[in-house]
């Protein structure tokens, strides 16, 4: 299983570079920043061009409600993104989702050559996710809810007659009592999303308990050994209590592969 490290794309860009350059350093086979509202996540995730030589380059993820699949190519080239290492996430949240999805993809297809990755969060999305898509992203989810999502990927991909994308997921990872803090402020945000707090009560669980809450950097692996064989790569969105480059190269050390 290949492990990713993420970082909220507003984090002050000395931190993203030190990241990215150790992330690399330590093995991780990704490096992403996420895409939240105004803040540039293409931009952020551009700081690591430099940095780093080797590892994939994700943003995760852009909505296609809100920004074309002719803007994002124009980004993407802008921010002279590396199209070979580059893992260009996009989301569609509903009404409309499924078919803005599919079109965006298509039309993303015909613009970049970069990897195309799908947020999935429900069935119908996962299913599409897998039909379509070169790689799909979870987000919020248990180990036990992400197996069966990837099944419904697979069973996507084969109903379109091609091979399963890879499957990342997303899960956030805090450090000590006041990142902890940090988590659960995050996650009841998130809970008041309709489609997360809908995917929350399927799986009857707090948004924490999809999270990994350790109190010390010996905690993470074990922690980490849950998500063993469930996708392809693990992505760990860092969360911490005051925003230091310290925090955030802890974390990375922490949970390295």
């Amino acid at each position: 299983m290949g492990r990713g490290f993420a970082l909220f794309a507003g984090t002050a860009p000395e931190i993203i570079r030190a990241s990215a350059r150790e992330a690399e350093a330590l093995g991780y086979t990704s490096f992403w920043t996420n895409y939240p509202g105004s803040i540039d996540g293409l931009a952020a995730l551009a700081l690591a061009v430099p940095e780093t030589r080797r590892v994939d380059l994700g943003v995760g993820v852009i909505p296609l409600q809100t920004k074309g699949p002719d803007s994002i190519a124009e980004d993407v080239r802008a921010r002279r993104l590396p199209p070979t290492r580059l893992l260009l996430g996009v989301g569609s949240a509903n009404p409309g989702g499924l078919a803005r999805m599919r079109a965006g993809v298509a039309a993303l297809r015909s613009h970049l050559s970069a990897r195309i990755v799908v947020a999935a969060l429900g069935p119908q999305m996962c299913r599409l996710a897998g039909g379509i898509s070169d790689a799909v992203l979870f987000n919020w989810l248990t180990p036990a809810q992400a197996r069966e999502s990837a099944a419904l990927v697979r069973a996507g991909a084969a109903a379109a007659g091609r091979q399963p994308p890879k499957i990342f997921a997303y899960v956030r990872l805090a450090l000590g009592a006041a990142a902890r803090t940090k988590l659960l402020a995050e996650g009841a945000r998130y809970a008041g999303i309709p489609a997360y707090a809908a995917q929350f009560a399927r799986m009857h669980v707090a948004p924490v308990e999809t999270a990994v809450a350790a109190e010390t950097p010996a905690d993470v692996p074990p922690a980490l050994e849950a998500w063993r064989g469930v996708v392809d790569e693990l992505i760990l969105r860092a969360i911490t209590a005051t925003e230091t480059a310290d925090e955030y190269l802890a974390l990375v050390r922490a949970a390295k592969p």
